[in-house]
């Protein structure tokens, strides 16, 4: 068999493959969907949600691994981690507790359905481009983690189709500082591989999930420990990825 012909069955593959996996997570989503509509509490609806997640990616085939999780507080905590692809929330939800609520950039609120389910799990979003809406979105955010909650975010926002890891914005450290509340940095890899930007459908690969050192929680008011704790986070991520730092780069941290 030539090698163009092994190429193009190894694409036909992988476009079958992606299909399944897209036509999984919809039958899974759409059950999620329909369990966390039912008058059940939020803890209920979460514990939803990270099973459904769970299953989607037995369905799929994607060994999806665990790395230190003995280093994740039980108590409230706020994790914050890299973003390289669309499938970074789907795999935190099924990797970490339940009781984690995911801060997440507003305009993902206006998607069909998909905002619905979030808001229902107890999901937090913010406004990244008003000032005065995404500081009412930081004091509540602020009450969540001062109540107890365990909060997670990617701090750099959004991910970028280029590899690597972008600048970290500080706002889950200034929460995590106000409530005094540990930052536990979490390294994903392999998400990339499988769903990269510029893809429709994923393909076949493994996930790995890391946690990391938590950072002791700072004081409050202190603008150098809130930035020493988002840098100190970022380089222990970004040590582990295997990606680039987008930030050596003028025109990216530009």
């Amino acid at each position: 068999m030539s090698f163009s012909l092994k190429r193009a069955l190894r694409e036909l593959l992988h476009t079958l493959y992606g299909i399944y996996a897209v036509l999984a997570f919809l039958v899974l989503g759409s059950i999620a969907f329909l369990l966390v509509l039912l008058p059940l509490g939020i803890s209920a609806r979460r514990q939803i949600a990270h099973l459904a997640a769970r299953c989607f990616f037995i369905a799929a085939g994607i060994r999806v691994r665990l790395l230190n999780p003995e280093l994740l507080p039980e108590g409230p905590c706020v994790v914050v981690a890299n973003h390289a692809s669309y499938l970074d929330g789907v795999v935190l939800k099924a990797m970490l507790p339940a009781r984690f609520c995911f801060v997440i950039k507003k305009e993902v609120s206006r998607v069909p359905l998909a905002g619905l389910l979030l808001r229902r799990i107890g999901s937090e979003f913010v406004d990244r481009f008003n000032r005065h809406a995404g500081g009412m979105d930081a004091r509540r955010l602020l009450k969540a983690a001062d109540s107890g909650q365990a909060l997670a975010f990617f701090p750099e926002g959004t991910f970028l189709k280029r590899p690597g890891v972008g600048k970290f914005h500080t706002g889950a450290f200034a929460i995590a500082a106000r409530a005094k509340l540990p930052v536990v940095p979490v390294c994903i890899r392999g998400t990339r591989q499988i769903l990269p930007g510029e893809r429709f459908i994923p393909r076949p690969g493994r996930i790995e999930i890391q946690v990391l050192t938590a950072i002791p929680p700072h004081e409050i008011g202190s603008a150098e420990a809130v930035a020493s704790t988002r840098d100190t986070a970022r380089e222990r991520i970004l040590e582990v990825s295997g990606e680039p730092d987008l930030c050596a780069e003028t025109s990216i941290a530009a």
